[in-house]
């Protein structure tokens, strides 16, 4: 029952959705925001701090550079997660491979990567038509649809310092990326957008950072609503939206990190990030307008590099309590990591929202590696 009635809140949200849409062109507030949601089970159970330590297929989205980090012939990384009871399903998929593993012995080297997010909500209840035209309640005339956003991206990362005896490093990447989104039969939109990341490692510092949409994305609108449809519409207030666009501004994702190393086989990493948002004030660590940055911080605890816990906080935001007193909410996260030759499987359990709230999500991912060929 609970699972039906969120769901009936999801239409109601989109049918407002479409009414604000109906203007020519937009510039939202958590516009894409499936695409800030996160992937892997290690990024999250780390409070979402991957831009400085991404070393893998993953990469994509964290910071495209961080592909250069990829030690073999071909890379796949898969995630799986829910939300809200498994109502909303999110999943991401990732190949990266070397274009020149062979061409230098220490030296730079080029990756190219595919990845696709999808996130949905899936059988919502269409109750347009729910009420008949003489007043009466009609539960046939429900039907369902799915509400489904799609990203995929293709990356390209080159080593542009790699010297060893320094140990430094620096790499960078960008991405080219067509975004989908549709809303049953009733509304579709495509979008396009550009990303760019660097990488520079010092001894053991870590430092990353992603300049997402650099160009400002974009989302065109199309929506097909019958006659019956629109009558149905106007009669409940809701406008009838037309053709528009969507813009979703640049943010900036800062992280460091340092890696410990100590004779007993045991590392520790922990990792800071800052995600700078230009499209106003919102409810994060620290607001103004028109620039918002949300802090999060995580560290990882390796054992001969086959063996992970992890942990951090993010989301950090104000909200009141039941007696309407101001509060400070941070959502925890919680994780572990097995390294298996060439598999390594991580999960991570993370809160969605007030920790009072405990509505926690299961987060999943495997990376598969093929290592690279020996040469004689």
């Amino acid at each position: 029952m609970h699972m039906r009635r969120f769901k009936v809140i999801v239409f109601i949200g989109l049918l407002n959705c479409f009414a604000v849409t109906g203007n020519a062109q937009l510039v939202r507030k958590y516009s894409n925001e499936f695409l800030s949601i996160g992937v892997s089970a290690r990024s999250m159970a780390m409070g979402y701090t991957q831009v400085a330590s991404v070393e893998d297929a993953t990469a994509a989205y964290w910071n495209p550079a961080g592909l250069c980090g990829i030690d073999g012939n071909l890379q796949i990384g898969l995630m799986h997660s829910e939300y809200f009871g498994g109502i909303a399903k999110y999943d991401f998929g990732s190949v990266a491979i070397p274009l020149n593993q062979n061409s230098y012995s220490d030296g730079p080297r080029s990756y190219i990567g595919l990845s696709l997010i999808r996130f949905a909500v899936d059988d919502i209840p269409n109750t347009l038509h729910l009420i008949e035209a003489d007043g009466s309640i009609n539960y046939d005339n429900i039907t369902s649809f799915s509400a489904a956003d799609y990203g995929f991206l293709g990356s390209y990362a080159r080593e542009l310092i790699k010297n060893s005896t320094e140990n430094r490093i620096l790499r960078v990447g960008g991405n080219v990326k067509i975004i989908h989104r549709r809303v049953g039969s009733f509304a579709r939109s495509w979008g396009f957008g550009l990303d760019a990341g660097a990488q520079y490692f010092q001894k053991n510092w870590k430092f990353g950072a992603t300049f997402q949409d650099i160009t400002s994305t974009f989302n065109t609108w199309k929506f097909s609503f019958s006659d019956e449809d629109k009558q149905i519409l106007s009669l409940t207030g809701n406008d009838i939206p037309t053709t528009s666009t969507e813009l979703t501004l640049p943010k900036l994702r800062l992280g460091a990190a340092y890696k410990f190393e100590f004779k007993t086989n045991f590392t520790i990493l922990p990792e800071i990030g800052f995600d700078i948002t230009t499209d106003g004030k919102r409810n994060v660590l620290i607001r103004s307008k028109p620039f918002s940055i949300d802090t999060h911080a995580g560290v990882e605890v390796g054992y001969k590099g086959k063996l992970f816990l992890r942990a951090g906080i993010n989301n950090i935001q104000k909200s009141t309590d039941d007696s309407g007193t101001p509060i400070t909410t941070i959502q925890p996260n919680i994780g572990i990591g097995l390294k298996l030759k060439s598999l390594q499987i991580d999960y991570a359990l993370t809160n969605v929202g007030n920790v009072s709230e405990v509505l926690y999500s299961h987060v999943f991912s495997v990376r598969i590696d093929l290592p690279k060929k020996d040469n004689d």
